[in-house]
Protein backbone atom coordinates (compact mmCIF):
# COMPACT_ATOMS: atom_id res chain seq x y z
CA UNK A 1 0.00 0.00 0.00
CA UNK A 2 3.04 2.28 0.51
CA UNK A 3 5.75 3.45 -2.05
CA UNK A 4 9.02 3.36 0.18
CA UNK A 5 12.07 5.05 -1.04
CA UNK A 6 15.44 5.92 0.88
CA UNK A 7 16.86 9.70 0.38
CA UNK A 8 19.25 12.07 1.84
CA UNK A 9 17.94 15.57 3.09
CA UNK A 10 21.05 17.72 3.14
CA UNK A 11 23.07 14.48 3.86
CA UNK A 12 20.79 12.86 6.73
CA UNK A 13 19.56 9.64 5.34
CA UNK A 14 15.91 9.58 5.39
CA UNK A 15 12.77 7.21 4.40
CA UNK A 16 9.71 8.08 3.07
CA UNK A 17 6.52 6.18 2.98
CA UNK A 18 4.09 7.43 -0.04
CA UNK A 19 0.20 6.11 0.07
CA UNK A 20 -0.27 4.31 -3.00
CA UNK A 21 -3.76 5.24 -3.24
CA UNK A 22 -4.45 8.65 -5.01
CA UNK A 23 -5.32 11.52 -3.11
CA UNK A 24 -7.50 14.24 -4.23
CA UNK A 25 -6.56 16.46 -2.36
CA UNK A 26 -2.42 17.44 -0.99
CA UNK A 27 -1.51 14.76 1.98
CA UNK A 28 -0.32 15.58 5.23
CA UNK A 29 3.74 15.44 5.98
CA UNK A 30 4.92 13.72 8.90
CA UNK A 31 8.48 14.24 9.93
CA UNK A 32 9.23 10.75 12.14
CA UNK A 33 12.24 10.90 14.37
CA UNK A 34 13.38 8.09 16.27
CA UNK A 35 13.23 6.99 20.02
CA UNK A 36 16.29 5.33 21.87
CA UNK A 37 18.29 7.59 23.91
CA UNK A 38 19.78 9.66 20.84
CA UNK A 39 22.58 6.14 21.56
CA UNK A 40 20.46 3.61 19.18
CA UNK A 41 17.20 3.01 17.21
CA UNK A 42 17.31 3.63 13.59
CA UNK A 43 15.13 3.70 10.12
CA UNK A 44 14.65 -0.03 10.56
CA UNK A 45 13.41 -0.43 14.33
CA UNK A 46 10.86 1.97 13.81
CA UNK A 47 10.02 1.27 10.19
CA UNK A 48 6.71 -0.82 11.16
CA UNK A 49 5.72 2.07 13.29
CA UNK A 50 5.94 4.24 10.26
CA UNK A 51 4.59 2.25 7.75
CA UNK A 52 1.33 2.02 10.32
CA UNK A 53 1.51 5.63 10.67
CA UNK A 54 1.49 6.29 6.54
CA UNK A 55 -1.53 3.69 5.98
CA UNK A 56 -3.53 4.67 8.57
CA UNK A 57 -3.62 8.27 8.28
CA UNK A 58 -3.06 8.35 4.41
CA UNK A 59 -0.13 11.20 5.39
CA UNK A 60 3.94 10.73 3.68
CA UNK A 61 5.79 10.06 6.55
CA UNK A 62 9.50 11.11 6.68
CA UNK A 63 11.50 8.94 8.85
CA UNK A 64 14.83 10.68 9.62
CA UNK A 65 18.02 8.41 10.51
CA UNK A 66 20.04 11.17 11.97
CA UNK A 67 23.88 10.74 13.67
CA UNK A 68 23.65 9.03 17.03
CA UNK A 69 25.40 9.45 20.53
CA UNK A 70 28.04 8.83 21.87
CA UNK A 71 30.44 8.93 18.51
CA UNK A 72 28.09 12.23 17.56
CA UNK A 73 27.58 14.22 20.53
CA UNK A 74 24.89 16.86 21.21
CA UNK A 75 23.82 19.04 18.62
CA UNK A 76 24.21 16.41 16.10
CA UNK A 77 20.89 14.65 16.30
CA UNK A 78 18.71 17.93 16.72
CA UNK A 79 20.61 19.55 13.89
CA UNK A 80 19.89 16.51 11.62
CA UNK A 81 16.37 16.64 12.42
CA UNK A 82 16.08 20.37 11.93
CA UNK A 83 18.14 20.58 8.56
CA UNK A 84 15.62 17.46 7.25
CA UNK A 85 12.67 19.02 8.23
CA UNK A 86 13.71 22.07 6.79
CA UNK A 87 14.89 20.48 3.52
CA UNK A 88 11.67 18.75 3.32
CA UNK A 89 9.56 22.29 4.21
CA UNK A 90 11.46 24.08 0.90
CA UNK A 91 10.90 21.41 -1.23
CA UNK A 92 7.10 20.14 -0.45
CA UNK A 93 5.86 20.65 -3.72
CA UNK A 94 7.79 17.23 -5.09
CA UNK A 95 5.67 15.18 -2.12
CA UNK A 96 1.84 15.91 -3.04
CA UNK A 97 2.02 17.55 0.83
CA UNK A 98 0.19 20.26 2.23
CA UNK A 99 2.70 22.62 3.47
CA UNK A 100 -0.21 24.01 5.82
CA UNK A 101 -0.37 20.03 7.29
CA UNK A 102 3.16 19.55 8.22
CA UNK A 103 3.26 17.26 11.93
CA UNK A 104 6.67 16.87 13.63
CA UNK A 105 6.39 13.50 15.55
CA UNK A 106 8.76 11.34 18.00
CA UNK A 107 9.15 8.57 21.09
CA UNK A 108 11.30 9.24 23.58
CA UNK A 109 14.42 10.90 22.95
CA UNK A 110 12.49 11.59 19.55
CA UNK A 111 9.81 13.09 21.15
CA UNK A 112 12.54 15.50 22.78
CA UNK A 113 14.22 15.89 19.25
CA UNK A 114 10.33 16.91 17.95
CA UNK A 115 9.76 19.52 21.03
CA UNK A 116 13.12 21.02 20.07
CA UNK A 117 13.11 21.21 16.27
CA UNK A 118 9.16 22.60 16.74
CA UNK A 119 10.39 25.26 18.85
CA UNK A 120 13.58 26.45 16.62
CA UNK A 121 11.17 26.25 13.70
CA UNK A 122 8.25 28.18 15.75
CA UNK A 123 9.95 31.73 15.22
CA UNK A 124 10.79 31.24 11.54
CA UNK A 125 8.72 33.60 9.09
CA UNK A 126 10.53 32.38 6.14
CA UNK A 127 9.04 28.69 6.20
CA UNK A 128 5.55 26.77 6.68
CA UNK A 129 4.43 26.78 9.79
CA UNK A 130 4.42 23.92 11.97
CA UNK A 131 0.39 22.50 11.77
CA UNK A 132 1.09 19.95 15.26
CA UNK A 133 3.91 18.08 17.51
CA UNK A 134 2.91 14.57 18.45
CA UNK A 135 5.03 13.86 21.57
CA UNK A 136 5.27 10.16 22.18
CA UNK A 137 6.49 9.86 25.75
CA UNK A 138 9.17 12.41 25.31
CA UNK A 139 12.16 13.14 27.74
CA UNK A 140 12.20 17.00 28.23
CA UNK A 141 14.76 18.07 31.12
CA UNK A 142 17.83 16.80 32.61
CA UNK A 143 17.50 19.41 35.59
CA UNK A 144 15.67 17.03 37.58
CA UNK A 145 15.88 12.92 38.18
CA UNK A 146 14.37 12.60 41.23
CA UNK A 147 10.58 13.94 39.93
CA UNK A 148 7.42 11.44 40.86
CA UNK A 149 7.72 9.64 38.33
CA UNK A 150 11.46 8.43 38.78
CA UNK A 151 11.14 7.22 41.89
CA UNK A 152 7.96 5.24 41.37
CA UNK A 153 9.32 3.71 37.87
CA UNK A 154 12.97 3.57 38.39
CA UNK A 155 13.14 -0.50 38.16
CA UNK A 156 10.39 -0.51 35.44
CA UNK A 157 11.00 -2.06 32.10
CA UNK A 158 12.08 -0.67 29.41
CA UNK A 159 13.73 2.58 30.61
CA UNK A 160 15.25 2.36 34.32
CA UNK A 161 16.09 5.50 35.95
CA UNK A 162 19.91 5.34 35.67
CA UNK A 163 19.59 4.59 31.92
CA UNK A 164 18.07 8.17 31.14
CA UNK A 165 20.83 9.50 33.06
CA UNK A 166 23.11 7.11 30.88
CA UNK A 167 21.70 8.13 27.88
CA UNK A 168 21.27 11.98 28.24
CA UNK A 169 25.24 11.62 29.67
CA UNK A 170 25.93 9.95 26.00
CA UNK A 171 24.80 12.62 24.07
CA UNK A 172 25.57 15.77 26.00
CA UNK A 173 29.43 14.47 26.10
CA UNK A 174 30.16 11.22 25.07
CA UNK A 175 31.18 10.07 28.88
CA UNK A 176 29.02 9.11 32.21
CA UNK A 177 31.54 10.36 34.54
CA UNK A 178 29.79 12.42 36.37
CA UNK A 179 26.59 10.40 36.43
CA UNK A 180 25.90 9.88 39.68
CA UNK A 181 25.88 13.84 40.08
CA UNK A 182 23.31 13.98 37.88
CA UNK A 183 21.24 11.31 39.61
CA UNK A 184 21.61 12.79 43.06
CA UNK A 185 21.31 16.38 41.44
CA UNK A 186 24.68 17.90 42.41
CA UNK A 187 24.99 18.43 38.56
CA UNK A 188 23.21 21.58 38.28
CA UNK A 189 23.66 24.78 41.01
CA UNK A 190 20.44 25.24 43.76
CA UNK A 191 20.06 28.97 42.32
CA UNK A 192 20.02 27.85 38.68
CA UNK A 193 17.77 25.47 39.39
CA UNK A 194 15.44 27.42 41.22
CA UNK A 195 15.20 29.61 38.10
CA UNK A 196 13.50 26.96 36.32
CA UNK A 197 11.75 25.92 39.30
CA UNK A 198 8.43 27.10 37.98
CA UNK A 199 8.66 24.54 35.30
CA UNK A 200 10.24 21.83 36.74
CA UNK A 201 8.94 20.78 40.01
CA UNK A 202 6.96 18.65 41.43
CA UNK A 203 4.31 21.01 42.57
CA UNK A 204 3.49 20.80 39.39
CA UNK A 205 2.49 17.44 39.27
CA UNK A 206 -1.27 16.93 39.75
CA UNK A 207 -1.22 15.14 43.23
CA UNK A 208 -2.80 11.55 41.69
CA UNK A 209 0.37 11.26 39.90
CA UNK A 210 1.93 11.38 43.27
CA UNK A 211 -0.30 8.68 45.43
CA UNK A 212 1.95 5.43 44.03
CA UNK A 213 4.87 7.05 46.83
CA UNK A 214 6.85 10.15 46.31
CA UNK A 215 9.44 12.01 48.89
CA UNK A 216 10.62 15.55 48.71
CA UNK A 217 14.02 15.88 47.05
CA UNK A 218 16.62 17.75 48.62
CA UNK A 219 18.22 20.37 47.07
CA UNK A 220 22.30 19.67 46.93
CA UNK A 221 25.21 21.99 46.35
CA UNK A 222 27.03 21.44 43.14
CA UNK A 223 30.84 22.12 42.18
CA UNK A 224 32.17 24.47 39.27
CA UNK A 225 33.88 21.77 37.76
CA UNK A 226 30.77 19.76 37.16
CA UNK A 227 28.64 22.34 36.16
CA UNK A 228 31.21 23.25 33.44
CA UNK A 229 30.53 19.73 32.02
CA UNK A 230 26.82 20.24 32.12
CA UNK A 231 25.62 23.30 31.94
CA UNK A 232 24.19 22.64 28.35
CA UNK A 233 21.36 20.96 30.10
CA UNK A 234 19.88 24.33 30.61
CA UNK A 235 19.54 25.01 26.82
CA UNK A 236 16.13 24.12 25.64
CA UNK A 237 17.39 21.96 22.25
CA UNK A 238 18.84 19.91 24.53
CA UNK A 239 15.75 20.12 27.20
CA UNK A 240 12.73 21.24 25.70
CA UNK A 241 10.81 22.41 29.17
CA UNK A 242 13.34 24.78 29.68
CA UNK A 243 12.32 27.23 26.79
CA UNK A 244 11.11 30.87 27.66
CA UNK A 245 7.44 31.41 27.39
CA UNK A 246 7.88 33.17 24.38
CA UNK A 247 8.60 30.15 22.02
CA UNK A 248 6.23 28.02 23.96
CA UNK A 249 3.60 30.50 23.50
CA UNK A 250 4.00 30.23 19.24
CA UNK A 251 3.73 26.46 19.34
CA UNK A 252 1.96 24.34 17.27
CA UNK A 253 -1.32 22.49 18.51
CA UNK A 254 0.20 19.72 20.38
CA UNK A 255 -0.23 15.98 21.49
CA UNK A 256 1.33 14.10 24.60
CA UNK A 257 1.38 10.88 25.45
CA UNK A 258 2.50 9.31 28.45
CA UNK A 259 2.53 6.44 30.63
CA UNK A 260 1.92 5.88 34.04
CA UNK A 261 5.04 3.26 34.48
CA UNK A 262 7.31 5.59 32.46
CA UNK A 263 10.27 7.56 34.78
CA UNK A 264 9.63 10.18 31.70
CA UNK A 265 5.88 9.92 32.83
CA UNK A 266 6.36 14.03 34.83
CA UNK A 267 7.99 15.41 32.16
CA UNK A 268 5.09 14.86 29.20
CA UNK A 269 2.69 16.32 32.66
CA UNK A 270 4.92 19.07 33.20
CA UNK A 271 5.42 20.17 29.16
CA UNK A 272 1.47 19.51 28.81
CA UNK A 273 1.16 22.06 32.11
CA UNK A 274 3.87 24.57 30.19
CA UNK A 275 2.07 24.38 26.60
CA UNK A 276 -1.50 24.53 28.03
CA UNK A 277 -0.68 27.97 30.39
CA UNK A 278 0.69 29.58 27.31
CA UNK A 279 -2.51 28.81 25.56
CA UNK A 280 -1.56 26.10 23.13
CA UNK A 281 -4.04 23.98 22.20
CA UNK A 282 -2.98 20.37 23.46
CA UNK A 283 -4.39 16.69 23.53
CA UNK A 284 -3.21 14.62 26.03
CA UNK A 285 -3.50 10.67 26.43
CA UNK A 286 -2.39 8.97 29.34
CA UNK A 287 -2.25 5.07 29.15
CA UNK A 288 -2.48 4.42 32.79
CA UNK A 289 -1.18 0.73 31.93
CA UNK A 290 1.34 1.71 29.98
CA UNK A 291 5.13 1.24 30.00
CA UNK A 292 8.02 3.26 28.02
CA UNK A 293 8.58 2.18 24.63
CA UNK A 294 5.11 0.37 24.01
CA UNK A 295 4.39 2.24 21.23
CA UNK A 296 7.05 1.55 19.41
CA UNK A 297 6.69 -2.23 20.25
CA UNK A 298 3.62 -2.24 18.18
CA UNK A 299 4.26 -5.26 16.24
CA UNK A 300 7.44 -5.87 16.69
CA UNK A 301 9.06 -9.88 16.44
CA UNK A 302 5.23 -10.74 17.14
CA UNK A 303 4.99 -8.14 20.56
CA UNK A 304 2.19 -6.14 20.82
CA UNK A 305 0.25 -4.96 23.74
CA UNK A 306 -3.49 -3.76 23.84
CA UNK A 307 -2.41 -0.69 25.66
CA UNK A 308 -0.10 0.03 22.76
CA UNK A 309 -2.33 -0.33 20.19
CA UNK A 310 -4.55 2.11 21.83
CA UNK A 311 -1.92 4.78 22.48
CA UNK A 312 -1.32 3.86 18.26
CA UNK A 313 -5.03 4.80 17.70
CA UNK A 314 -5.17 7.47 19.58
CA UNK A 315 -2.10 8.99 17.81
CA UNK A 316 -4.05 7.58 14.22
CA UNK A 317 -7.54 9.80 15.71
CA UNK A 318 -5.26 12.97 16.32
CA UNK A 319 -3.67 13.00 13.06
CA UNK A 320 -6.46 11.80 10.91
CA UNK A 321 -8.43 15.48 12.63
CA UNK A 322 -5.78 17.30 11.23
Amino acid sequence: KLFIKDLEFEKVPVRIYQPKVPSPSQRKGVMFFHGGGWVFGSLETHENLCRAIARESESVVVSVGYRLAPEHKYPAAYEDCLNATIHFMKNIEHYGVDPARIIVCGDSAGGNLAAAVSQTLAGRSDLPRLRAQILIYPGLQALDFNLPSYQQNQGVPLLFRERVAFYMLQYLNGDVLHMQEVLTGSHIPPDVKLNYRKWVSPDNIPEKFKARGYKPHVLLDCTPEVYETMKRFCEPNLCPLLAEDAIVHQLPESFILTCEYDVLRDDGLLYKKRLEDNGVRVTWYHLEDGFHGIISLFDYCGLSFPAGKRGLDNIMNFLKSL
